[in-house]
């Protein structure tokens, strides 16, 4: 029987984030016009800002950024404006009067490498990037000359055709092998081993009942040796279950598979609605990882 290896801590500002103490919460950020369940919301920087401060008072860990919306069929923007739309909103926050929202976690949810670069100049501190490098030759490299921590997801094609490839003959051995694969490719250009984080992209070129499958095996990701990042707020697998077309009514499916990603040992779990799912953690944390 192998023994899993703990995946070393991060040190990030004046935190260390020490992997199977507790779940870390990573609260979602969509400066966009379009995102799936909150888009418009957020897309000025005044709003932005109030809502990441409501985050960060609300148990959120980390605050990740996003200026692309990655829903299901979202056209591509282009470079200038996502960093449009991104950069000042990291400026206001590390010049805010508020000592805990200026000093928070941020990570940058980009597939760009100009933008991660810029984001980390700007103050971010952490690389999320849904394609896992492979939209952007240059990411990887990139983030490993910045010397930032990165999280990199699988996916299929694009938002555009991704739920049009969800065809797979081992499902969980295909997404194992494919993140495998770009932790190589990552160590390969100089990212630190210990500065990557996985995320198997639930509802990214899956069906309902393949994001389903996923939270159900999330366990066998834990040989990866990598922090687990799990997304499941208000995604279209909940409002599949639910019968509940409005992403944003979606919150209590949303705690039940936060419940379900902590049982299979996830580390960072990604939610829009922080102080809800905060709760939720801190009782899951004291069931599964008798934390209390």
């Amino acid at each position: 029987m192998s023994v899993l290896t703990v995946p070393s801590p991060w040190k990030i500002r004046d935190r260390t984030l020490t992997w199977g103490s507790r779940t870390y919460l990573m609260g979602v950020l969509n400066v966009t016009p379009d995102s799936f369940s909150d888009g418009g919301q957020f897309n000025t920087v005044e709003r932005a800002v109030a809502q990441a401060r409501h985050l960060v008072h609300h148990g959120t860990d980390i605050l990740d950024i996003g200026g692309q919306s990655t829903r299901p069929g979202a056209e591509s923007i282009s470079r200038t404006e996502e960093l449009e739309r991104v950069i000042p909103v990291i400026e206001a926050i590390r010049r805010d009067d508020d000592d805990t929202l200026a000093q928070a976690i941020i990570s940058v949810d980009t597939t760009r490498s100009s933008v991660a670069r810029a984001a980390v100049k700007a103050g971010a501190d952490i690389v999320n990037d849904i394609s896992a490098g492979t939209y952007d030759n240059g990411m990887l490299s990139t983030v490993a000359d910045l010397g930032v921590p990165i999280m990199i997801m699988h996916l299929r094609g694009t938002p555009i055709t991704m739920q049009q490839r969800t065809d797979y003959h081992d499902l969980v051995g295909e997404i194992h092998e494919f993140l495998q694969h770009q932790i190589e490719a990552a160590i390969a250009v100089g990212v630190k081993p210990s500065k990557i984080a996985v995320d198997p992209g639930l509802g990214f070129a899956k069906t309902s009942a393949q994001s389903l499958e996923l939270l159900r095996q999330l366990s066998r990701f834990r040989d990866l040796g990598r922090p687990l990042l799990v997304g499941p707020s208000r995604k279209s697998f909940i409002g599949w279950i639910l019968d509940q077309p409005d992403p944003q009514q979606r919150v209590w499916g949303t705690a039940a598979a936060c419940c379900a990603a902590i049982a299979g040992g996830a580390d960072i779990i990604r939610v829009h609605d922080g102080a809800e799912m905060h709760d939720v953690c801190r009782v899951a944390d004291a069931v599964w990882r008798g934390t209390y």
